[in-house]
């Protein structure tokens, strides 16, 4: 018989019986959600079949194995790199440019005060109004040089151009252990006690999943926590562990700066700890 774990506020994990009822089929052509991709993951852990999922979440089987296919890489599926190479896959995708009048004279305005098209944007997501990314803006900026226009010449930097993204230095983990010095038994699935962590944004950003995997086994623990903070993400970790303490061996974090205190999980659980290489 088939389980359905649903998580509960304050972290309790409640297991429902299967039922025979199942929602009709309902086609979505909207891109699958952080939750979707999680709820795969889940019932995918539990052996459940593709056709099942796809009722579940009430979309196209392609669209379930399509996911599936595109996703799964040496370690299983994960839906949290998942959503990750999703968001940087629809933001590679190349978009008309969209802006209104009034938007671009909020855009101008903007621009002529020395702001940068980053503070534009922040700015105008904070107020709640219509917006469009830096990249959209540098392209209006170039636009309007073309046609003569100064715009460009209030941007701080002159010689301007768009910029790469670089990885972001600040607030790096410190003394993180690569996954290629994890002990080699670990890969051969042959023991217990060895851990994957990982954490869900709930909708709307509103709450926090940390989930905590033995490899093996595939047992699942879930704890929804406020927020991403490394000293609640810490804290939730420990006490999730400690019926299990005599037992834990090592645990692979993600490169999120949640797990940033993973010297004071090691030290208070007497575990190994091991991080994956970005986006594996």
């Amino acid at each position: 018989m088939r389980h359905i774990e649903k998580v509960e506020p304050e972290g309790t994990l409640t297991v429902l019986p299967k039922t025979n009822v199942r929602p009709l089929m309902n086609k979505r052509y909207t891109h699958l959600t952080q939750e979707e991709r999680y709820q795969i993951w889940s019932e995918k852990k539990a052996g459940v079949s593709n056709e099942i999922i796809a009722q579940d979440l009430r979309r196209d089987l392609s669209t379930v194995k399509r996911e599936l296919a595109r996703n799964t890489g040496a370690r299983g599926y994960r839906p949290k790199q998942a959503h990750n190479f999703a968001q940087e896959r629809h933001q590679q995708k190349p978009k008309a440019t969209k802006m209104v009048a009034e938007l671009k004279d909020k855009i101008t305005d903007r621009l002529s005060k020395q702001w940068s098209p980053e503070q534009i944007q922040g700015r105008l997501k904070r107020d709640n109004q219509p917006s469009v990314c830096p990249s959209t803006i540098y392209q209006f900026i170039r636009e309007d040089k073309a046609g003569g226009g100064c715009l460009y010449q209030h941007l701080r930097h002159k010689k301007y151009k768009q910029r790469t993204r670089k990885p972001d230095a600040r607030g790096q983990i410190r003394n993180r252990v690569s996954i290629d010095d994890r002990p080699g038994i670990v890969d051969q699935k042959i023991r217990l006690g060895d851990w994957e962590a990982d954490t869900v944004i709930g909708k709307r950003h509103k709450g926090v999943l940390v989930t905590l995997t033995e490899i093996v086994s595939k047992l699942n623990l879930v704890k929804r926590v406020p927020s991403k903070h490394a000293d609640v993400v810490t804290k939730a970790i420990i006490t999730m562990f400690k019926p299990y303490q005599s037992d834990l061996l090592t645990i692979t974090f993600d490169n999120g700066k949640e797990f940033a205190f993973h010297e004071k999980i090691k030290k208070k659980l007497n575990i190994d700890t091991y991080f994956a290489h970005p986006y594996s």
